[in-house]
């Protein structure tokens, strides 16, 4: 039987990587919203971006600081 591997990513890693891909949706989302003349979609992707934008400040952040 083969042990599966097994990746221990560091906090700041992961909230590095998942600020970047909620960034990308937000990016996504927004130019949907603008090609379909939806606002709601277009502010939900600017929302995220946002938020994408924090949550990997918050990993650099964590990663200066050794977590």
């Amino acid at each position: 039987m083969k042990k599966e591997q097994s990746f221990d990513t560091k906090s700041s890693t992961k909230d590095q990587i998942e600020g970047t891909a909620r960034n990308l949706t937000g990016k996504i989302e927004e130019a949907t919203g603008k090609t379909l003349g939806n606002r709601r979609l277009e502010a939900k992707g600017d929302i995220d971006q946002v938020l994408g934008h924090a949550q990997k400040k918050v990993g650099e952040l964590k990663k200066v600081l050794g977590q």
